[in-house]
């Protein structure tokens, strides 16, 4: 009879990094709807590098802790904003004249559509995770919804604000919480607290 080995690889808690990646995308994009800074061309490298790379990581590294619900999330966002990285490259010629002005926007907000409907599902997901990931979660289902009405053209000075500052409020929310993440495990304890889950769904 043969001898079974069972090897346990263990790997560590990508959580952090995929939220700072979202927290430094969020800020410097927020900056821009908020009218802080002008244009897209150096928000692009935080898209595609942090928001998109350092999140598609932590994704792919949460699949190894099988972690379905924090895999799915930062794996979706990941491919967001390469998405968004690509829109903003087409947008502003990149890839040749034609092809920007053939840009119908109203086509981003059927994107925008499915991911509001995508971060619902994610929303109550998060339920019963911890309150800071819920509250991210949350102001992202706001994100989406002024982004989906101001490219449908709905109330799109209303739609444009709540985008901005539901922006803003997902850096500063990420930042702590990959702050807690880092912290919490280098201390091995509650350094910075984050809420236990709601316990709705599950007991």
């Amino acid at each position: 009879m043969e001898n079974t080995k069972h090897i346990k690889i263990v790997t560590a808690d990508p959580s952090a990094l995929g939220l700072f990646g979202l927290a430094v995308i969020t800020l410097v994009a927020s900056s821009q709807k908020l009218g802080l800074t002008n244009g897209v061309s150096l928000v692009l490298p935080w898209a595609i590098f942090l928001g998109a790379t350092a999140q598609l990581f932590a994704c792919i590294n949460d699949f190894k802790h099988d972690n379905t619900f924090g895999a799915t999330a930062f794996g979706a966002y990941a491919f967001f904003w390469y998405a968004m990285g690509m829109t903003w490259l087409i947008q502003n010629g990149v890839f040749g004249e034609k092809l920007a002005s053939a840009c119908d926007t109203k086509q981003l907000g059927f994107a925008f559509l499915a991911y509001l409907i995508f971060t619902i599902f994610m929303t109550i997901g998060a339920l019963e995770t911890h309150k800071v990931l819920f509250g991210i979660f949350a102001l992202i289902d706001l994100l989406f919804m002024g982004l989906t009405l101001n490219a449908f053209g709905i109330i799109p000075e209303f739609a444009h604000h709540l985008a901005a500052f539901s922006e803003l409020g997902i850096a500063i929310l990420s930042f702590y919480g990959s702050g807690a993440a880092v912290l919490n495990k280098h201390f091995n304890k509650i350094f910075l607290p984050v809420g236990k889950p709601f316990g709705i769904f599950k007991n």
